[in-house]
């Protein structure tokens, strides 16, 4: 038997993978600790190994190599369910395995941002190698033939695995070797020899004759399929010189085996001119497999025994039986019996498969983990919202009513009120006015960053846009890959959500100014100490009465009030803490239904941990409505009773309580506002890096098809010579014998000399000189391949390497509930919150 054929290797070319993917996993997983994240980059850093290590290996053709690609793949296929693979920008390049320079014509290399166009190339390496450690087996034992069967079959299930997942991975053209054409050719060739090895284990196993005849007629069939595949317009002049030879000759010789073995059936069945007639037709066919395929040893052996056979046969007929030989055209076939077949990917392919990204959950799971958080956040802050506004509510009907400071005990006409010294105690110690000054003179400078970075940001976006532009109308149809306005909706889409929050956080600034403003006084007399308090304190007009019982009613009254507010401090907390864990719930739903109804199961927990807390909220509301209603009632009593209606004292005493309330407020306003811009500062630069990838991926595909338009255009044939013009012809039938055509084509010819002068038609192209399977009838075309329908849903666009449909939910994400839950107007709106944290490098 002739040698078995392998396919040739795609060509890898090395790439930084380390960058996109941990900018990815951090803009999903934006919510891990310190220490996850380390873990996230020491496993982004071993799969960059593992791809350096696997992509070399391929070219090592020994059956060690083919752990290590299959871990690879194993681990391309365990990546692509934690991350959203849409979003991964990385520029694979791969080249045409068939490549033999500019001279066919075609795409040499084909650059793609898609990690699934990475996993397709990896499988067809892994075939190639497949077949090449299959051609490199000792055939002539047991492990080797087992081998080489095992691996054959493998490969021919990887080629119709591609056949389907090539389109969905790449919607562009894709080189030669990933065309449906060659697959179809790759994958038959697959299953042609490893029904060849079967054949050999039959041979060597001494198996029926009968047998091995079904085997090998099966075989003769595969061969021809492979053949007339393999010389379809849009392949023809991929294959090395050697192959469609060594196909046309294994076609005739396992016919030539067919024949030879059924002869052996019928010298056993003594039938004696068909065994004569089926030796005479195995002969010829020996002669033109060993004549086609350009080897006179093929097949020697089994040719010889065809020889011996058919004197011995001859000479017992003459002698013996006299049998009448039999039509070839009337000789019945074998049979066929088909043991090759292509295997399904196992899965893993690796036997000892080991996933580097344990750490990371199934993307599904992570989305409906994060959506789950954010439907409690968005329950949660609105409790803590209400009862922030009713304490706000409370708080300014209070200060109206100069409480508590009115009912406070005095020191007639100079001292301050208790409550009114501990106000002004916890403002200095928060910094007083200039803490407050400071933190509205940061903001201005924050916003500028944020906007510098989503300006530079978009301005990426736009160059992009522009030179796709510029070359779509350059090149016009020729520039094929996909405009950069449908592969950047979603980014376009996110960076104008992100403008929205800046400009409402710009709105909510200046709301902040305006309350400073409006009590800028009363702060900066409160930030003052004691004495010089007192000493900006006017003239009292009289004590009050401690033992009055609108006084004592007043003071009962500050004391529910109090305890109101604790209980409301107490209820704040118990929802921020409030917790709990849907992953193994989630996962349960994944497994089970495969899919995870995240709003129905997250509703149904949220009930069971909320609903007591906000029926809480619900009775403290309700009961602050009795307790503002009892309060004004006894302040009317209080007024009549001791007669203080408003004197100049008691109205600088509410002042300053409103004051003191507007510190406390505007102290959490700015705090909350320069950690959101802080904050917000983080998700701008992760969303400029993954601009950035998309850019320099987007950067690397245009050089990369500008290249192949170069080559093409310096491929193309140079025009025809054009006519001479009539004032150049000869008249008087001297100088150029050859006469000239109208149009100026080619001058006429006879046609005997068009006959005998040779093609110009380089081989393989020349389809008549092409072999055809032996026995084919003449002049009937085969009939073009046409691959299966795709499914009506197919949608080759839904595996875009770029985003088509991430989503930055509730821009910015996630702050413990509450943080700035009071900013007015946006913060609160916008549900933001980050981790404290420096200035990157630069600002």
């Amino acid at each position: 038997m002739s040698k078995l054929l392998g396919v040739p290797l795609k060509k890898p070319s090395e790439v930084d993978i380390v960058k996109p993917l941990n900018n990815l996993i951090q803009s999903t997983y934006n919510g891990a600790t310190a220490d996850e994240k380390a873990k996230y980059a020491e496993s982004v850093n071993e799969f960059s190994k593992q791809r350096n290590t696997a992509i070399w290996k391929f070219f090592e053709k020994y059956e060690a190599s083919l752990e290590v690609v299959y871990a690879y793949y194993d681990q391309i296929c365990a990546l692509e369910t934690k991350i959203s693979v849409s979003e991964l920008q990385i520029p694979f390049k791969w080249k045409d395995a068939f490549d033999k320079g500019t001279i066919f014509g075609g795409k040499i290399s084909l650059t793609h941002t898609s990690l699934m166009y990475e996993k397709v190339c990896v499988l067809f390496n892994i075939a190639a190698l497949q077949s090449n450690v299959a051609a490199s087996q000792a055939l002539d034992t047991d492990e080797g033939l087992k081998l080489a069967i095992k691996l054959l079959q493998q490969s021919a299930g990887i080629f119709q695995y591609l056949k389907g997942a090539t389109p969905a991975a790449l919607p562009s053209e894709p080189t030669p070797d990933l065309s449906q054409d060659t697959l179809v050719v790759l994958q038959a060739l697959m299953v042609a020899q490893a029904q060849e090895v079967f054949i050999l284990k039959a041979i060597k196993d001494n198996m029926k004759d009968q047998i091995i005849a079904k085997l090998c007629c099966q075989g003769e069939e595969f061969y021809a399929d492979v053949l007339r595949a393999m010389q379809k317009e849009s392949v023809r002049s991929l294959w090395e010189k050697e192959w469609i030879p060594t196909v046309a000759g294994k076609q005739a010789g396992f016919h030539a085996l067919t024949q030879l073995y059924q002869s052996l059936v019928c010298r056993s069945a003594k039938k004696i001119g068909e065994e004569i007639a089926r030796l005479r037709n195995a002969i010829e066919l020996f002669k033109a497999a060993q004549s086609r395929g350009g080897n006179e040893t093929y097949l020697d052996e089994y040719f010889s025994r065809a020889k011996r056979n058919l004197a011995e046969s001859t000479k017992d007929n003459e002698f013996i039986y006299n049998e009448m030989i039999p039509e070839q055209s009337t000789l019945a076939s074998p049979g066929k019996a088909q043991l090759a077949k292509p295997l399904p990917i196992p899965v893993p392919l690796a036997g000892n498969f080991k996933d580097i990204f344990t750490n990371l959950v199934p993307v599904e799971l992570h989305r409906a983990l994060t959506a789950s958080d954010m439907r409690k956040n968005e329950i949660v802050n609105g409790e803590i919202m209400k009862l922030r506004e009713s304490t706000q509510t409370l708080n300014a009907v209070l200060a109206s009513l100069n409480l508590p400071a009115a009912v406070e005990t005095t020191d007639g006409n100079n001292g301050l009120p208790p409550s009114l010294k501990e106000k002004a105690h916890e403002v200095r110690q928060k910094g007083g006015i200039e803490n407050v000054q400071t933190l509205l003179k940061d903001l201005p400078e924050l916003l500028s960053r944020n906007r510098e970075i989503l300006d530079e940001t978009e301005r990426l976006l736009d160059e992009e846009r522009d030179s796709d532009n510029q070359l779509r109308a350059q090149f016009k149809e020729r520039w094929t890959r996909i405009s950069s306005d449908k592969l950047t909706e979603m980014f376009r889409t996110n960076a104008k959500k992100y403008r929205e929050v800046i400009t409402n956080a710009i709105e909510a600034d200046k709301v902040v100014r305006q309350k400073f403003e409006a009590n800028q006084k009363g702060i900066q007399l409160l930030s003052l100490s004691p004495e010089q308090i007192q000493q900006s304190l006017p003239s009292a007009s009289g004590s009050v009465d401690p033992n009055c019982s609108s006084v004592q009613r007043l003071k009962h009254l500050m004391e529910a009030v109090e305890t109101i507010k604790a209980e409301r401090d107490a209820v704040e907390s118990e929802l921020k803490s409030a917790t709990f864990n849907m992953k193994d719930e989630f996962l349960l739903a994944l497994q089970k239904d495969g899919a995870i109804d995240e709003p129905a199961l997250s509703l149904a927990r949220i009930g069971q941990v909320i609903n007591p807390l906000q029926q809480q909220v619900k009775e403290s509301i309700e009961r602050q409505q009795s307790l503002v209603a009892d309060i004004q009632s006894a302040h009317g009593d209080f007024v009549s009773e001791t007669g203080n209606c408003g004197s100049s004292r008691d109205k600088l005493y509410q002042e300053l309580a409103s004051a003191y309330d507007s510190y406390v407020e505007l102290s959490g306003n700015l705090q909350e506002g320069t950690k959101f811009y802080n904050d917000l500062t983080q998700l701008l630069v992760v969303f400029q890096n993954k601009i950035s990838d998309f850019v320099f991926a987007r950067k690397t595909e245009k050089e990369e098809l500008l290249k192949d338009l170069t080559t093409e255009s310096s491929r193309q044939a140079c025009p025809a010579t054009p006519a001479l013009p009539s004032h150049y012809a000869s008249t008087s039938g001297s100088g150029s014998d050859i006469p000239s055509t109208p149009g100026g084509g080619a001058p006429n010819v006879p046609a005997a000399a068009a006959a005998a002068a040779p093609s110009a038609i380089p081989y393989p192209a020349q389809v008549q000189g092409m072999p055809v399977p032996y026995g084919a009838t003449p002049g009937v075309p085969y009939p073009a391949y046409v691959p299966a329908p795709m499914p009506q849903s197919f949608n080759p666009y839904a595996t875009l390497p770029y985003p088509g449909n991430y989503q930055y939910p509730g821009y910015p994400q996630g702050p413990a509930p509450g943080h700035y839950g009071t900013y007015p107007g946006t913060y609160a709106q916008q549900q933001g919150g980050y981790p404290n944290q420096q200035k990157p490098p630069g600002w």
